[in-house]
């Protein structure tokens, strides 16, 4: 049974780190659906787990590695290909562009980034996107440095030759 204190201190976690979930999550998958769904399963097992969790050294980090793994987890599994929504809408509903007028740029990347691997998609998302270094990369995957690097290369080659001249010029650069 969960404690009341528990319970307080990890609906206050969930809270205050939910958007920066949701926003991994969507560079992951590029669908704010899907992201909500992977989400909604790594908090629910850091809930079951919350007592032993919380006393990690550095929970975001341990939290962002939940993310990550429940998206790769699904990737393997592929449930998202074998369910159908009948009725359900070909795109999301419109909603207001942002104020920047880096929207194209922001498009062109999620789909050559959703044409990726789903690991070496996992990588370029927590090294370039989310400023992670390669030990917090390696440790968010649970694989060695060296896997990061190579995925890193693999992931940029394959964004270069999907978009050769689009290519944001700050992606891959350190």
């Amino acid at each position: 049974m969960v404690r009341a204190e528990d319970e307080r201190q990890y609906t206050e976690y969930v809270t205050a780190r939910l958007p920066t979930l949701r926003r991994t999550a969507f560079l992951l998958c590029g669908d704010e659906h899907r992201a909500d769904d992977i989400v909604q399963a790594a908090i629910t097992k850091l809930y079951v787990h919350w007592r032993r969790v919380s006393t990690v050294d550095n929970l975001d980090a341990y939290v962002r590695s939940m993310v990550v793994r429940t998206f790769l987890s699904e990737q393997r599994l592929g449930w998202f290909r074998r369910t159908s929504l009948v009725g359900a809408p070909e795109e999301t509903p419109d909603r207001p562009a942002p104020a920047t007028n880096e929207v194209e740029t922001r498009m062109v990347l999620h789909r050559a980034l959703a044409r990726i691997a789903p690991k070496a998609r996992a990588v370029l998302v927590l090294r370039f996107l989310l400023d992670a270094s390669v030990a917090d990369t390696a440790a968010a995957l649970g694989c060695s440095a060296g896997t990061v690097k190579s995925q890193t290369a693999l992931g940029l080659a394959n964004l270069r030759r999907q978009l050769g001249d689009q290519l944001p010029a700050t992606v891959g650069k350190e």
